[in-house]
């Protein structure tokens, strides 16, 4: 009996007439209610709600560890596969005749903006420090904290959870997008990736359900990454202004970011309008000039030998212990400060956390990352979206987090550098290397490269809201929908920080992760059985 043919139809209503032509209703409207009473909760109620959302975090973080770390792992070894093994390595998304709408720095330069970016310059120098003071190999005895001899496990550490679990959770939704809307015409929308496993039932209110499901995840995600931008945007004005209302006892205040908030959406908005093409994309590439930039002044001015060895040392390291890291699931006996409680709330604190940040930000970066990835081949699209964006963060790492370990391991920078908050850490070291006047012109340079990565994810994120919305139409139609999914943004990160600071971010992105994780794994399925079938019709 012959294999059936592929859906390559997914029929997904859209209003005819009225202010939401051309979208569905079910998405747009169920979307904005669900996230419309977060922030009124998060406002009206903000004691209530940061406690309530704690609570669940708790019951998350002490059942669900498991599962994110196998899922995370699952989806590496789908995309590795797929690039590796020859028949699936040269197919072409989009078709054999088609051809890249971007040029291979543009494509490379808009999905490290839009994925890696903020996240990168404020962890870059504060998680090798944090880690070079504790860290599993630590807790367990193997290494001794802030010396010598734990710098290496500091650095595998970090580039854990910033390597290919982190760019895999992205890639692999990218790809089953890509592969679905452009090899089979379906729409660009994530219920589109699940078609060989649920077919025509996505038309309706499940499809419905999947697509909410993402646009929420995907605003909690985006809200954690630009809770995190601006905070480190107010600490940067504060360096260069000096400003006393930007902080408070070294951390930015919460008007402070609500202020460097209410700028970035007002400028992402306007970039959102002009569409991919244009303002998205010369912000990427313009972002991407400044990363180099400022990883040539470390590899000049910074601890470059130590850098480039703890960065060969630390890649080595990462590669041999990946399986057990990703893969090993630490728990609590119950008892206070024993070995096995330090480690489950040290991967609680950081790997799952990681997990869940990665997860909640896939459905945008995935389809953003489907958007301009027609016409590449999946081998050349597992390297750009995977490999490199990988080796990208490696490199920051060793050299932004490698020159800070150095400066506190022999002394000379005191606890300049890990007594200052984790969103001046970075600025920290600018003034103990440079003289007040340079180290000025350098944050200058920071926060615009800050302020550039800020714009793209968010742009890009109303953008693709606004895309799942309309059921997988990638124009940027519906100018009001843009400035209105802007709004919404800008409300739920404010909401939130009143609610309780990033902390509440961070819990709500938790939450509103887990559920789109078991999406994405059926994703990872949907696109395996979807390849099967094309070689076995290929074979009939």
């Amino acid at each position: 009996m012959g294999i059936q043919p592929p859906l390559t139809d997914l029929d997904i209503p859209t209003a005819n007439s009225g202010f939401y032509e051309g979208f569905s209703k079910f998405v747009a409207i169920g979307s904005k209610l669900s996230i419309g009473a977060l922030i009124l909760w998060a406002i009206a109620f903000p004691d209530a709600a940061g406690s309530i959302l704690q609570s669940i975090r708790g019951t998350i973080d002490a059942n669900t560890g498991g599962w994110y770390l196998y899922v995370m792992a699952f989806y590496i070894v789908v995309c590795l596969a797929l690039a590796l093994i020859p028949s699936t390595g040269k197919i072409r998304l989009g078709g054999a005749d088609s051809k890249p709408e971007f040029s291979s720095f543009s494509w490379f330069s808009m999905m490290f903006g839009a994925g890696i970016g903020i996240g990168m310059l404020t962890y870059a120098t504060g998680e090798p420090i944090f880690h070079f003071g504790t860290n599993p190999d630590v807790i367990m005895g193997e290494t001794t904290a802030s010396s010598a001899d734990n710098v290496a496990a500091a650095m595998k550490w970090s580039f854990l959870h910033w390597g290919f679990s982190a760019c895999g959770c992205y890639a692999i939704v990218g790809l089953a997008l890509a592969f679905f809307s452009y090899s089979r015409g379906l729409p660009l929308t994530i219920r589109s990736g699940l078609t060989p496993l649920l077919g025509k039932s996505l038309e309706g209110p499940l499809g419905h359900v999947i697509d909410i499901v993402s646009v929420i995840a995907t605003i909690l995600g985006v809200s954690v990454t630009l809770g995190y931008g601006v905070s480190q945007f107010a600490a940067g004005l504060y360096n260069i202004t000096g400003m006393e209302w930007l902080m408070n006892d070294g951390n930015p205040t919460v008007v402070a970011m609500i202020v460097c908030l209410v700028i970035v959406m007002i400028l992402s908005t306007m970039s959102a309008l002009s569409g991919v093409g244009k303002g998205i994309k010369w912000l990427s590439n313009i972002n991407m000039g400044l990363s180099f930039f400022i990883l040539a002044f470390f590899l000049i001015f910074g601890s470059t030998i130590f850098a480039l060895t703890s960065l060969a040392q630390g890649i080595w390291d990462y590669l041999v212990n990946l399986p057990s890291m990703a893969l090993t699931v630490y728990k609590g006996d119950g008892v206070e400060d024993s070995v096995a409680t330090q480690l489950a709330g040290w991967q609680g604190g950081w790997t799952i956390f990681y997990w869940a940040w990665w997860i909640a930000f896939a459905p945008f970066v995935g389809l953003f990352l489907a958007r301009i990835s027609k016409g590449r081949t999946i081998r050349e699209y597992v390297l750009g979206a995977m490999i490199v964006p990988s080796l990208m963060c490696f490199v920051w790492f060793a050299f932004a987090g490698g020159t800070a370990i150095d400066l506190t391991l022999n002394g000379s920078a005191g606890d300049a550098i890990t007594g200052a908050g984790l969103s001046s850490q970075l600025f920290a070291m600018i003034n103990f290397m440079l003289s007040p006047a340079l180290a000025t012109l350098m944050s200058c340079v920071i926060v615009v490269l800050l302020l550039t990565y800020l714009v793209t994810s968010a742009d890009s994120a109303v953008l693709i809201i606004n895309t799942i919305a309309a059921a997988g139409d990638e124009s940027p139609k519906g100018r009001i929908h843009i400035i209105t999914w802007g709004v919404i943004l800008t409300l739920v990160i404010g909401g939130l920080l009143l609610a309780g600071g990033l902390g509440a971010i961070n819990t709500a992105m938790i939450i509103g992760a887990l559920p789109f994780s078991a999406v994405m794994a059926l994703m990872g399925v949907s696109l395996l059985k979807a390849l099967w079938n094309d070689t076995r019709r290929a074979k009939q």
